[in-house]
């Protein structure tokens, strides 16, 4: 019994714990309703505070002259400041002001039917009280109108609606617009928001021709101005804008949100290629002729990337930049649209850098879309003739004065070995060598460094110049094998039938299909004649294969000659296309569109 007693009149350690437990929580949570109450109490302290403070400014507006009725270096001019500080219950408070004159509809509206011939009707005086060291503090908004004592009579000013519009055309409302009128007297600056219905209206502004400088922006979107007619844009699209006495000037703009480019430099092979400069140039014009909103130089990094951010909606061109590489293509096919605030990845795809260079874009009429397999021959000054394919990657050597002994194909002018019978002293020319001062030794051949391209690969063609030699030297006195592999080591040179015994001549270019699907490539060139007093010449070796990574529609022609080139672009199921182009820049683009027959 006495046992029994103890236990019914002492706790258990488990409703000690469960007792500390609902008692921590009735503490916490009243500590946290204590907290709430306080921070809303001093919210409410705050808010308070910002009307008295609101109060004081309107009064200080209402007891001016109606003519002083406004803000220092803004328009109207006036005796109020644009941002002022005020202290209140140890807050400090932050008054920004805008005043702005009316034109009420009561008696028409200035450029409307009937028109207002002095639109000031009366001014609405607008503060924004902010405060940076309250807590739970939103910003807060007052406004006052202010009229004149006498009657209106009519003005010599004007207004100023300025419109902002998005992409699509749609209102944009709370758009920033900067105003600067430094012709005025005196000058002033506005600085102000769009309403609901995307528009900012100044009504009793000064008159002026064009002396209105206009900026429409918004935080994460583009911006749109009027711009300076100057010697970098003599006839800007945009210029400022001007006012005249009891007229109405409209002025729109477009702005958007921005997006961004990720852009990589690769070579045909898909290689990375570090630090390639490219021009990006857009669609849009602040001038005529020919003075673009966005035109800039880009160099990628040493990963063959640029990130390039904050860009507007617009449509996109590619072209070189920079002394080391040439664009000769993109993928996709430019101009590349991006909208707003899309993300576009693409490659713009270069080779090294090479006098005079063309590239041809060949696109669908319609659609504009890439066409593949269009044949685009170009022939020109000094019996220039060569032939490319659309959606082909070329590859290609023109001068062997390097020497012998490179195993890759770094160095353009180099090549791995040779017989000794062949001339490679002579820039831009193999030869056969001469063994006297009138005879040349009647054979010999050259094999080249590897060629990389990056990745498996399909093989088309192997093309070299001139096709045409002397007659002196007998048929076939230029003669081709390839040797293709994926371990860049076991080099078994073969001809068109996929055997040793076989040669490429130029009736038959088309490279065994056996090659296909191969990494690493060498090319071997055998020369002979018939005559020894005349030796068969090769200035260019070329071979075409298909990659992920080159150009779609696109070919490219380097080392051309100053003068005016003809291209003349076939395929089947289209009209074939000539056009003629002169050469001079070290850069040049040529956009071909063929009709369907």
């Amino acid at each position: 019994m006495v046992g029994r007693a103890a236990k019914s009149n002492g706790f258990t350690l488990v409703e000690t714990i469960v007792s500390l437990g609902v008692f921590a929580i009735i503490i916490v949570a009243s500590y946290q309703a204590i907290i709430l109450t306080t921070r809303v109490a001093n919210a409410a302290r705050a808010q308070i505070a910002a009307a008295a403070v609101a109060n004081e400014q309107m009064e200080v507006a209402r007891n001016l002259l109606y003519g002083e009725v406004g803000v220092n270096g803004s328009w109207p001019p006036g005796r109020l400041q644009a941002t002022k500080t005020v202290v209140r219950d140890n807050r400090t408070f932050t008054v920004n002001t805008t005043v702005r004159s009316i034109d009420d509809p009561f008696d028409g509206t200035i450029g409307g039917s009937p028109n207002d011939t002095a639109p000031g009707d009366y001014k609405l005086v607008d503060l924004r009280i902010s405060c940076s060291n309250c807590k739970n503090y939103t910003t807060q908004r007052f406004n006052t109108w202010v009229g004149p004592i006498s009657l209106e009579s009519s003005s010599t000013n004007g207004a100023l609606f300025i419109r902002a519009f998005d992409a699509s055309g749609i209102p944009l409302p709370g758009a920033d617009v900067h105003v600067v009128n430094s012709s005025a007297s005196p000058p002033f600056t506005i600085d102000d928001v769009t309403n609901n219905d995307g528009i900012l209206q100044l009504v009793d502004v000064p008159p002026g021709v064009k002396t209105y400088q206009i900026t429409v922006s918004k935080s994460g979107y583009s911006t749109d101005r009027t711009y300076t007619a100057d010697g970098g844009n003599p006839n800007p699209t945009k210029p400022h804008a001007t006012v005249s006495t009891a007229t109405l000037t409209q002025a729109s703009f477009s702005i958007d949100v921005v997006g961004s480019m990720d852009v990589a430099s690769v070579d045909t092979a898909c290689s990375a290629v570090a630090n390639a400069g490219f021009k990006m140039t857009g669609a849009k014009l602040i001038g005529t002729p020919s003075v673009y909103k966005y035109n800039v130089d880009h160099v990628t990094d040493a990963s063959g990337v640029k990130n390039i951010s904050d860009v507007e909606w617009d449509s996109y061109s590619f072209s070189s930049s920079g002394a080391t590489y040439d664009v000769i293509g993109t993928i996709p096919l430019a101009p590349i649209g991006l909208n707003p605030g899309a993300n576009q990845q693409l490659k713009v795809v270069v080779a090294p850098k090479n006098s005079r260079r063309l590239v041809v874009a060949v696109r669908d009429n319609t659609t504009k879309q890439p066409l593949t397999d269009a044949s685009v021959r170009l022939t020109g000054p000094s019996s220039y003739d060569q032939t490319q394919v659309t959606d082909r990657g070329y590859l290609m050597q023109t001068d062997w004065v390097g020497g012998s002994g490179q195993a890759d194909f770094t160095n353009a002018t180099k090549y791995w070995s040779q017989d000794t019978f062949i001339k490679t002293s002579t820039a831009g020319q193999l030869q056969l060598v001469k063994y006297s001062s009138q005879h040349y030794y009647t054979s010999g051949n050259l094999t080249s460094s590897t060629f990389d391209l990056g990745a498996p690969t399909d093989f088309n063609q192997i093309l070299w110049y001139p096709q045409n030699q002397p007659s002196q030297v007998g048929a076939d006195s230029v003669r081709m094998q390839i040797a293709t592999n994926n371990d860049n080591a076991t080099w078994d040179f073969v001809g068109p039938d996929g055997t040793a015994g076989t040669y490429y001549t130029v009736t038959n270019p088309n490279l065994w299909t056996g090659h296909d699907g191969n990494q690493y490539l060498r090319y071997k060139v055998y020369l002979r004649t018939a005559n020894e007093h005349y030796t068969p010449t090769v200035s260019d070796v070329m071979f075409s294969f298909t990659s992920a990574c080159v150009p779609p529609g696109q070919v490219s022609f380097a080392g051309l000659a100053s003068g005016t080139f003809t291209a003349t672009v076939t395929k089947s199921g289209y009209t074939t296309k000539t056009q003629s182009i002169s050469v001079s820049p070290s850069w040049q683009l040529l956009d071909i569109s063929m009709t369907p027959l």
